[in-house]
C-alpha cells in the first residue's frame, strides 16, 4: 500500500511547507513541543479545505475529502520529521 496514492498531488506541496513550519514553531520558546502537531493539523486542515472546497465546491464528500487530506498531509510531515530525528540520533 502506497501512502502517497491517497494524497492529492496538488496537496503534496503542503508536506514540506508543514515540515518547515514545524521547524519554525520548534524554535518559538512560547510554544510547547506537544502543541506543534496540533497547530500543524489546524493549518493543514485550513489549507486543504481552501483547496478542495475551492476546486470541488461545497458538498459533504468534498468536506470529508478536505479533512482527510489535511490529516494525511500533516501525518506525512510529522512522520517525516520523526524519521529524520531517529535517523540522526546518536
Amino acid at each position: 500500500m502506497d501512502f502517497m496514492e491517497y494524497v492529492k498531488a496538488e496537496l503534496l506541496i503542503l508536506i514540506p511547507f508543514l515540515y518547515g513550519l514545524g521547524m519554525i514553531l520548534k524554535n518559538v520558546k512560547k510554544i510547547k513541543d506537544e502543541y506543534i502537531p496540533l497547530i500543524l493539523t489546524g493549518v493543514s486542515l485550513i489549507l486543504s479545505c481552501l483547496y478542495v472546497l475551492g476546486t470541488e465546491g461545497l458538498t459533504p464528500i468534498s468536506i470529508f475529502t478536505a479533512i482527510v487530506q489535511g490529516v494525511l498531509v500533516t501525518a506525512a510531515a510529522v512522520y517525516g520529521n520523526q524519521i529524520y530525528k531517529q535517523a540522526t540520533k546518536a
